[in-house]
């Protein structure tokens, strides 16, 4: 017994259609990263304080007030250059502040260079110490930025400071 064939015509997609679709989930899934990428940074609940002017981290240590509840400076323990994957032995010292938490971000100013954070542990004495690492850019100078996010219960503070860093030539 033969079965009846079909009567419906193959139906064939265009390459235009298949480039659309393609299209499309390429942009769900990069606006999905960047959905992720925001959210998972829990920095929309910070009460931001500007940093004083002029201050190069390169450097030294720099700092920043916090209002009228104090100031915190941070120092990522540069030798004059900061350098892309090299290990930076950061401290922040607060004044004024006793706090639960502090962590430090490193973010792309002018380019999404995705999320690089480092917690900080409280040393015996007070300051708060860790390290942490610029990533490499392909850019020949990137700006970045320093924040720093200081938890003290359900309040956050933080502050940020600009800097530079040079790709290394071979």
């Amino acid at each position: 017994m033969t079965t009846p064939a079909s009567t419906e015509p193959a139906v064939s997609r265009p390459p235009l259609l298949r480039l659309l679709v393609l299209f499309t989930l390429v942009t769900v899934a990069v606006a999905l990263w960047y959905l992720a990428s925001y959210s998972l940074r829990g920095d929309d609940n910070v009460l931001w304080y500007p940093e004083e002017g002029g201050c190069d981290l390169t450097q030294g240590a720099c700092r920043a007030p916090l209002g009228e509840r104090g100031s915190l400076t941070l120092d990522l323990g540069a030798d004059g250059e900061i350098r892309a994957l090299e290990i930076l032995p950061m401290t922040v010292a607060l004044e004024g502040i006793k706090a639960e938490a502090v962590v430090v971000d490193f973010v792309g100013r002018d380019m999404d260079m995705g999320l690089h954070r480092y917690p900080l542990t409280r040393q015996d004495d007070g300051l708060f110490r860790g390290d942490g690492q610029i990533p490499i850019c392909t850019e020949q100078v990137m700006p970045w930025r320093a924040r720093v996010i200081v938890s003290q219960g359900e309040e956050r503070l933080g502050s940020g400071f600009n800097f530079d860093v040079e790709r290394s030539q071979l």
